[in-house]
């Protein structure tokens, strides 16, 4: 029997943790989830007699030792800081590992030795990273082996609530960890456009958004993802003008985050200090200059240069940001504080149904003509429980653990899924489960 070690029972895996449960009989699998909370872990085996709960402290040597060594591949499906820790214990005992997150500096100085042991670190395999990677490269690689020369890649994805769980003024609920969505954008932004390197810093990020149509989902706003350009060689386009990767939301969104850069809310460099039990009003206070006259919204308003009665403020009303409630925590900085807030106003109801769109945007030579393809995917969640985001990540994830053990893979080293030995097995049995692009072809 192989034993699959999993590390981390968070949002994004549970689709993960039923997609090898249910293959467990078949594929002579036992499956040991450990989280630093059992009872989460519990609930997501549930009573499978192929799977075990275990609490677990991924800061304990000893015990992670013992469950790495133990088992045959393992998953790491913590926050991306901590992979390192488990990589090392992986190296020590010789274990393939899978994660869905960018593949960090720590895990990347381990290539020559997982090569050199014959096993596999795989990065970037849950839906951007992932999906975006293999769905791009299969379309990339047609082009070329059509004789095509690329010129334009965009490609922009986002975790958004599905039409009709959109109830509140945001259009946007939290579908994977609230942090990462408080600090996006605050290493700023690279890319390509026409030939000219660009770099977008932190506090104009979301100045910076476009707007792009989905089949008949109709306009969303696209804003600079992180560094677009250090796919360039993993994807072979040295030559290209446009190279860009965008993260999607709804209409408005943009506007109103970019207030709250503005002001300070997402700040995560200091801590806020304040006497007495502070409210979000106060929170809000302590980022604009005195004025003993004027309320709170309207130096706000005054501060940002907006309208007191415009759709940016209403949203900002709409979060809380100027209630007399106490905001319960101490010593945290602005955007833990922002986070709290937050995870309350932006939390999923049990009938919410979340939405994943990503979409990539070609244009290549042909024959002398220019060609445009648009490719699409959109999936819908099931309920609160089993979103679009945790199966558009752990899917890939579990099919690619199989096609691991099964011995499909024949790479070795620190990889990302960009060639077809991982994206054609992948993307054809992600079909299988409804995810499936939608090409559009144009002559420009």
């Amino acid at each position: 029997m192989k034993k699959i070690l999993i590390v981390g029972a968070g949002l994004s895996s549970t689709s993960l943790i039923k997609y090898l449960l249910d293959q467990s009989d078949t594929q002579n699998w036992h499956i040991t989830l450990n989280d630093i909370d059992e009872n989460r872990a519990r609930k997501k085996i549930g009573d499978h007699p192929n799977g075990t709960a275990v609490s677990f402290d991924i800061f304990n040597e000893e015990q992670r030792e013992l469950f790495i060594s133990s088992s045959d591949i393992v998953v790491s499906m913590l926050p991306a800081r901590m992979h390192h820790l488990v990589a090392i214990d992986c190296l020590r005992h010789r274990k393939n590992l899978v994660t869905a997150s960018y593949v960090s500096e720590e895990i990347k100085q381990m290539d020559e030795q997982a090569r050199k042991l014959g096993i596999i670190f795989l990065n970037e395999i849950g839906l951007d990273p992932g999906i975006d990677h293999m769905s791009a490269m299969r379309i990339i690689n047609r082009i070329k082996a059509d004789g095509g020369k690329l010129d334009v890649f965009e490609s922009n994805t986002g975790g958004l609530v599905a039409p009709g769980s959109d109830n509140n003024p945001w259009r946007y609920k939290f579908t994977w960890n609230p942090r990462n969505v408080i600090l996006a954008g605050q290493h700023g932004a690279r890319f390509l456009h026409n030939g000219k390197f660009k770099y977008i810093p932190y506090h104009k990020i979301f100045q910076r958004y476009e707007i792009i149509k989905v089949m008949d989902l109709g306009e969303f706003e696209v804003y600079p993802n992180r560094d677009s350009l250090q796919y360039k060689d993993a994807y072979g386009l040295n030559e290209i003008s446009t190279m860009f990767r965008g993260t999607i939301r709804r209409p408005g969104f943009c506007d109103a985050w970019d207030a709250l850069v503005q002001i300070g809310a997402t700040d995560d460099s200091y801590v806020v200090e304040f006497p007495g039990d502070m409210t979000y009003r106060d929170f809000t206070n302590s980022f604009i200059a005195y004025n003993i006259t004027d309320p709170v919204e309207k130096k706000l308003a005054k501060y940002l240069n907006i309208p007191q009665d415009g759709e940016v403020m209403k949203k900002l009303e709409w979060i809380g940001l100027f209630e007399k409630k106490i905001v319960g925590i101490k010593n945290q900085t602005p955007a833990r504080i922002l986070q709290n807030l937050l995870q309350e106003k932006w939390k999923l109801d049990l009938d919410d149904k979340d939405m994943i769109v990503m979409q990539h945007q070609f244009e290549y030579l042909l024959e002398r003509k220019r060609k445009r393809i648009v490719s699409s995917l959109v999936v819908t969640g099931t309920d609160s429980h089993e979103t679009a985001m945790s199966i558009a990540v752990g899917l890939p994830v579990g099919i690619a653990v199989k096609l691991i053990l099964e011995g499909k893979i024949q790479s070795t080293g620190v990889r990302i899924p960009t060639t077809p030995e991982f994206y054609d097995p992948v993307l054809n049995e992600l079909e299988e489960y409804g995810i499936r692009f939608v090409e559009e072809y144009s002559d420009l």
